[in-house]
Parts: C-alpha cells; structure tokens; sequence
C-alpha cells in the first residue's frame, strides 16, 4: 500500500508542479483538455453520467446528453487544476479579478444574526473557492471534508484547502465538531449532493427521483437554530467565477420529529437541484447518486428513523472533493 501511495502521488506531483508553474489561462487550458480525454479512459464513468442525465432530464436529445457530459469532464479537469493552484489566488485584488458575488447581504445577514451558519452546497461549479473568497470576506470558515484514501495527496490537498485561513473538519468525526464550529460563530460548509449510507440516511426526491440523503444538516440547523445559507461558485466562459449566495432558509426548530427532519431534507436537497440546473454540465454526473435499496435488508431510511445527530457524521458528504 506504501508503493501505491508513492506511485499515486508521483502521478499527482506530475500534473500539481506544472500547472503551479505555467500562466493561469494555459494551465486550466490544460485541465480542460486533460479532462476532456480523461472521459475516453473512464467510459464506464462517463456511461453511468449519461444514465444519470438520461433518468434526471428525459427530456434532453442524446446530442445534448452527450455535450454536457463532455464539458463536465472539462470541467472537472479544470476543478483538478484550479485546486492544485487554490494557494496562488492573493487578497483583494485577485478577489475583485476573478470573483463577481451576488447576494452578498444574504451572507452579511447570516453574520449579524452572531449564531455562525451553515453554508449549504454542491459539487457544483468550483465549490472549493470558498477557501479562498470566504476569508478575504471577513468570515470564520470550517469545511467538512472526507480524508482522501492516499495520505501523500491528502496532506497536499489540506494544505490548499487552509492556506488562506479556513479550517477543516474530518467528516468521519461526527457532528460533535459541526457543532462546537457554530458554537464558535464559523460558517460551515457541508455538501448534501452524494450517496450516503442507507443505514444513515433518509430518501429524498432529487431530481424527481429518490436518492438517499443524509438528514444531519437539517437536524443540526433544527436543533441549535443555525441559519442555513445555500451559496453556488460557477465557473463562467471567462475562467472567472460567479459567486451565489441566496437567502438564509430558517428551520422550526419546535418539531423535531423524524417526519419534519424528512421534509426539511427533502427542502435543503430542492434547493441544491435548483443550483445544480442553472449550469448542468458543472455538476458530479458521474456519481452514483441514485441507488435502490437492497432487498432483504431493512434500513434507517427504509423505516422513517433518523440518526441522532449527536452521534452522525457526515454521511456520504465528500466535502469539498
């Protein structure tokens, strides 16, 4: 396991050190075409994003089907790039460059409510920029983040995730530290948007299809009466970003039962699909996110339960990767 951890991150090294050295523009170039080939090369990847497309959007011609599955492999090429690079954005003149933020009172308000918030999003667009904007803003960040399996890459990846002041939360530590985030006034970033456990999960519509979800951030925002602030970063065709910050959704924090933690997930899942529609080639097609139950086996989910909070992680959330 030690050489493959080597190997991995000898492959990784040979990528990270010239896109830090080349100009921005050629670099994300790079990622862009790396992506785009790397599709060829994950076929079978590349078929499940267009099965998901085809089930979420019936609508769409195969030839449509077909681009946005070609541009999210550029895009995440791109991703790739702008991760590896996430350390060399500077202050405020690279904040007013590359950045465009709409709703910034939306997030102003959740500071001056002085209870911290959770920042609620997606794998979609850049999501890993907010190590960056978020701090330049003025605003305590924590991110939850599952570890990668490879240790070398891990630490090289923590290591641009903090670089600029955020901080980072193990997403298999349970909500315990979610929680003493908020009780510091931080802005915690959780994604909702993949697989999760069934075991640790409710089932949620997504897409108008059921997919499992984990009902933690809704059970937290209940309990401690935490704003929830949903906030998307997309990449615009100028290699900029478009920052989103939508207004603060407030959960009722008078009905905890397992129905109303459902509903109030099935609400945080809608708002993450309607940011994933305004630019459906920056999203995870590829993910597995719809999966069926296995027969013979009952399930949290299957039975309306919900997990304690207090002893939940992250479910199947990968953070920021």
């Amino acid at each position: 396991m030690k050489l493959r951890n080597f190997l991995e991150n000898l492959a990784f090294l040979a990528i990270a050190i010239p896109a830090r050295k080349l100009p921005r523009a050629t670099a994300l170039g790079l990622g862009r075409r790396l992506g785009r080939l790397a599709r060829f090369f994950q076929s079978q990847r590349a078929a499940t994003a267009r099965l998901n497309l085809q089930a979420a959007l019936p609508d769409l011609a195969p030839g449509e089907r077909d681009e946005i599955v070609r541009n999210m492999f550029g895009h995440l090429g791109m991703g790739f790039i702008e991760l590896v690079r996430l350390d060399l954005f500077e202050g405020q003149e690279d904040l007013e460059r590359y950045f465009s933020i709409e709703g910034l009172e939306n997030l102003r308000a959740v500071q001056e409510m002085g209870r911290g918030g959770i920042l609620l999003t997606g794998h979609v667009g850049f999501w890993e920029a907010g190590a960056f904007f978020l701090p330049q803003l003025g605003v305590e960040t924590s991110f939850v983040a599952k570890p990668l399996r490879n240790p070398l890459i891990n630490g090289y990846i923590e290591r641009m995730r903090t670089a600029k002041g955020c901080h980072l939360i193990n997403s298999r530590k349970g909500a315990r530290r979610i929680m003493k985030a908020l009780q510091q006034k931080h802005l915690v970033g959780l994604l909702i948007d993949q697989h999760t456990s069934p075991r640790e999960a409710v089932r949620v519509p997504f897409f108008n299809r059921p997919a499992y979800t984990t009902p933690v951030i809704a059970q937290l925002a209940m309990k401690l009466g935490a704003p929830i602030l949903p906030s998307f970063v997309y990449r615009t065709e100028d290699n900029r970003y478009r920052v989103l910050f939508e207004p603060m959704v407030l959960l009722d924090k008078g009905d905890m039962s397992p129905e109303q933690v459902i509903r109030n997930t099935a609400l945080l899942s809608e708002l993450i699909e309607q940011g994933v529609r305004r630019e459906l080639s920056q999203w995870f097609w590829l993910h597995r996110r719809w999966r069926e139950p296995r027969t013979g086996r009952s399930t949290g989910s299957d039975r309306d339960q919900v997990s304690d909070p207090r002893n939940a992680g992250s479910g199947g959330n990968n953070g920021p990767t």
